[in-house]
């Protein structure tokens, strides 16, 4: 693919995504790439929370994906890089996805659609009150994300379909369709490319070779992905998978489905890239964390929130991470993890947009959304200290 410029970010071939496409170079040839993000993410030893968590001879590092871009960190760059940039190598005007109200998705698709001339249309569905849904409805509000909310998924399927054909009018394109959480096979390339960095920074010596890896499992993208990359690098790594959405979007054999989607992808685009078994035995779920609801904080989560908070330089939250560190603690105390090294995948975007939205004003936002500003946030998260 040619280099042209769309906005500030530089369309690619694919030759500076990373060590991935450095094994296996015919990948460039076949999937279209924007930089995006600031690669590789550091990783650090929670020297301090091992201390506090009196971990003996087990050693703890995170991998800081809240630092993975500019104006919005998270896991999502890593599969923004190569969704939007099919979205424009198909020459659509905009993109179309789904989250809850206060999804990090939507927004970081939103923010970096923009930032390649596209636009966005976020379809939303309620969830719990959070300060944090708060900000990034504004932070939607500021972009001019167009923001649509229906009372479930079946709502939102059809009204999804309505703004399809009324855009598909206004532009004479439909919008790319981008899934829930980015979870697509293209999409989790992204992740694939995210393992062979860490394999490099392994061989760097910037920090041992994990036993084990925990990172929050959404639509499970992120984590199947990780996975994919971790066994096509060659690495012993297992992939400890919290969930933190509906059991009926987390499963094993949905895992293995993702898994086989995005193996064959990149067999297809680079025959030298291998077909690979979907291992259950280096993909851990753990459910146990997820509480009554999506995005209703847990107590268990809220003390890793606190708890990380105190001993770190880290920011967690309650609905992804809190509940993923959580599940890392609990391991921990039942001695689980007993001379192991471990490694936190932070997911979570770090960077604060508060001063950018404490002069918007929630009333111009559509008025299905006017009740998170109107009604209080959560429990939870109304208790001193959180």
């Amino acid at each position: 693919m040619e280099q042209s410029l769309y906005g500030n970010k530089r369309m690619t071939d694919s030759s500076d995504t990373g060590s991935l496409f450095v094994c296996y170079p015919d990948l460039r040839k076949r999937l279209s790439h924007v930089t995006l993000g600031d690669f590789p993410t550091p990783v650090e030893r929670l020297k301090n929370l091992e201390e506090r968590l009196r971990i003996g001879d087990a050693r703890l590092y995170v991998k800081r994906d809240d630092l993975s871009g500019r104006p919005y960190g998270g896991n999502k760059v890593r599969k923004l890089e190569f969704l939007l940039a099919r979205a424009v190598q198909r020459g659509c005007k905009e993109v179309l996805t789904f989250g809850g109200a206060g999804s990090n998705h939507a927004l970081a698709t939103g923010l970096y659609a923009q930032r390649m001339g596209l636009r966005s249309i976020s379809m939303l569905i309620p969830q719990p009150n959070a300060y944090s849904v708060r900000k990034n409805l504004l932070m939607s509000l500021r972009s001019r994300i167009e923001l649509h909310q229906s009372p479930g998924m079946l709502a939102t399927a059809l009204a999804s379909i309505r703004e399809l054909a009324v855009h598909k009018m206004r532009t004479g394109r439909f919008p790319y369709l981008i899934a829930p959480g980015g979870t697509s096979a293209l999409g989790m390339v992204g992740f694939v490319n995210a393992a062979f960095e860490l394999r490099d920074q392994v061989q760097r010596g910037e920090l041992p070779e994990p036993d084990i890896l925990y990172a929050a499992s959404g639509t499970m993208g992120t984590v199947v992905g990780l996975l994919l990359g971790l066994k096509a690098a060659g690495m012993k790594t297992r992939v400890a998978a919290v969930r933190v959405t509906e059991a009926r979007f987390s499963s094993m054999g949905k895992a293995a489905r993702l898994f086989q989607a995005a193996n064959s992808l990149l067999h297809t685009a680079d025959p030298a890239f291998p077909l690979l078994a979907f291992p259950p035995e280096d993909f851990l779920f753990i459910h146990d964390f997820y509480g009554e609801a999506y995005g209703l904080y847990t107590p268990e989560a809220m003390e890793a929130v606190r708890l990380v908070a105190e001993n770190s330089s880290l920011r967690l939250e309650g609905t992804y991470t809190g509940k993923t560190f959580a599940a890392l603690i609990a391991d921990l105390r039942g001695e689980r993890l007993k001379d192991k090294t471990i490694l936190f995948w932070n997911t979570h975007n770090s960077l604060d947009f508060s001063d950018e939205v404490a002069r918007m004003d929630y009333h111009e936002l559509p008025k299905a959304f006017h009740r998170y500003f109107e009604e209080e946030v959560q429990p939870l998260e109304r208790q001193p200290g959180s």
